[in-house]
This record gives C-alpha cells, structure tokens and sequence, in this order.
C-alpha cells in the first residue's frame, strides 16, 4: 500500500511537471548555473587534503590528511588572524549592525516628504561608491601631512596622527568608514518593514497619549524584530567572512599587526606563494567555521524568538 501510495503521488507531480514544462524550463539555466560554478567545482576542495602538484592535477596529487590544517593551527599567524578577523567582525556587529536600525526609525519619523528624500538620497549615496575610491577617500581626509582630519588636530593643538599606519586606529577606520557607506543602504529593507505596520496601531496609541518614543519603542521595534533578527543571523554568519578587497586596499607593513585577516593570508600564500593546498585549508576551515556558527545562531534565534531563517 505504501509503495502504491508512493507511486501516485511521483505520477502526479510528473503529470504536473509536464503540464507546465515551460514554466520549469525557465529554471533550467538557474539551476545549470549553479551546478556548474558553485556546486561542480566544491570538488576542488579535496586539495586541502592533498598536495597539490599542479602537473599531477588534483586526482593525482598525493593525500596527506590533515596535514595543511595541523600546520595552520600551529603556525605563528593563527591566534593572529583569528583574533583580527573575529575581532573586525565582532566590531562591525556591534557598531554597524544597530545604525541602520536607528536610521531607519528617524527617516520614518521625518513628516516632510522634501526633506526625508534628501535625507534618503544623502545617506543612500555612498553604497554607490567602489572601494577604491572610498580608501582613496581616507587616504586623503587621514594623511598627516595634508588631511582634513589632522588639520583640525592641529586647530585644537593636538599634533598629528599617522592613521592609516597605526595598528590601534586600523579597526575603528574599517568599520567606521563602512558602516558610514553602508548604513543607508542598510535601511532600505527596515523602511519597507516599518511600511508594513499597520497605522491604525500609532492612531490608537495616540488615542491613549502614547509619546512618539512610546510608539517607536512598542510599536515600530516589536513591528520589525522579526527583519531585525533574520539580519542578524546572517550578520553573525559572515563574521569570519571579512572582505578581501578594503582590508588589502588599507594594509601596509605597518599596520600589519592589526590587519592581517584570513582572507588576505590565503590570499598571500595562495596567490603570491603558490601554496594551494595550504590555503585551501586555511578557506576550508573558515568556512565551516561560518556554517556552524550560522546554525547555532539561528537555533538560539528559533528557541528564543521563534523567528528563524530555516
């Protein structure tokens, strides 16, 4: 009975499936994609088990088990890289993350169409900008010699600041000037969740003599908690996951210390020193890593506020 009932409900979907074939057949170069540049090469992987010897290719190259990762977790730059990676990404959670909040609940408070669309477009505008040029920026406003910032130093009598050299200022720098590029983009999807609160809510709160702090503190922040969580889970997944692109753009031999990441460790000993398997193991650890910390983030998130993304 069970092998029957099986087997027409595969008939039905079948039946299904070729009754709307072309619908299923607009998919087919979504999935194609998939398979071919993000699921086919995840086969590459086993060369962090290897080493890898480009002429021998990867079936070829001989297996050495955890060899690649032992080496990685008793090298000199592991509590290093560990501790400036985990240490950016715990800044930008704390710092970045509630920003965009908070602007997102002053912009919807701004009654004046004319002016909330300049206060929109001002703080939307730099997301647009490409990190080159955005580092170029803070080349120019942080040098001691010629910018804006220490010349202001030098009005209150402090003297100048070598900023993009000092370790101690190099994760404030990251994280400020990203959060500064990215909050109003970032508000974008808080403001399409306050859209969607219900208006009749705030008239009866005002009803009741609630102040706007009341409504924004018991009506708008309980109306977008579950957006404010979904986000959050996927914050706290990326936060090994600092980009490359800024931290290469802004790391100098001088700020080392503090700069020196996973990404643009494997990118020195993958890329400049040839040594793929090791820095395959080195993306492979951190990787998993990421995946262990987005599952146990969004138990804890299910369990606490039953809003989960799986």
């Amino acid at each position: 009975m069970i092998g029957k009932g099986f087997g027409s409900k595969a008939k039905f979907r079948w039946k299904l499936i070729r009754k709307n074939y072309d619908l299923y057949l607009l998919i087919v170069p979504i999935i194609a994609y998939f398979l071919v540049f993000e699921y086919f090469p995840m086969y590459g992987v086993t060369i962090a088990f290897k080493d890898f010897i480009a002429t021998k290719g990867i079936t070829g190259s001989p297996w050495v088990g955890f060899k690649h990762f032992e080496r990685f977790f008793e090298s000199f730059y592991f509590w290093r890289l560990i501790k400036n990676t985990l240490g950016i990404g715990l800044y930008e959670l704390v710092v970045g993350f509630p920003i965009p909040i908070m602007l997102a609940l002053m912009i919807n408070e701004i009654r004046h169409s004319f002016f909330k669309r300049i206060v929109q477009t001002v703080t939307y505008a730099p997301h647009f900008l490409s990190t080159v040029v955005l580092v170029g920026i803070l080349f120019l406003f942080l040098s001691p010699d010629a910018g804006f910032v220490n010349h202001l130093l030098r009005l209150f009598g402090f003297g100048p600041i070598s900023f993009m050299t000092e370790p101690a200022w190099f994760k404030t720098i990251y994280v400020l000037s990203g959060t500064w590029q990215h909050m109003g983009w970032g508000s974008i999807i808080y403001l399409a969740a306050l859209a969607g609160i219900n208006p009749e809510l705030h008239e009866a709160a005002k009803v009741d003599g609630a102040s706007r702090m009341r409504r924004i503190w018991h009506i708008n922040l309980p109306g977008i908690t579950p957006t404010i969580v979904i986000l959050l889970i996927l914050n706290v997944g990326r936060l090994l996951s600092v980009g490359f692109e800024k931290v290469f753009l802004m790391q100098n031999q001088l700020n080392m210390e503090a700069s020196d990441v996973i990404a643009t460790h494997v990118y020195r000993s993958g890329i400049l020193g040839a040594q793929y398997s090791y820095s395959a193991a080195i993306g492979l650890f951190n990787s998993v890593i990421v995946f262990l910390m987005l599952i146990v983030v969004n138990y804890i998130a299910k369990k606490v506020n039953e809003t989960s993304l799986w």
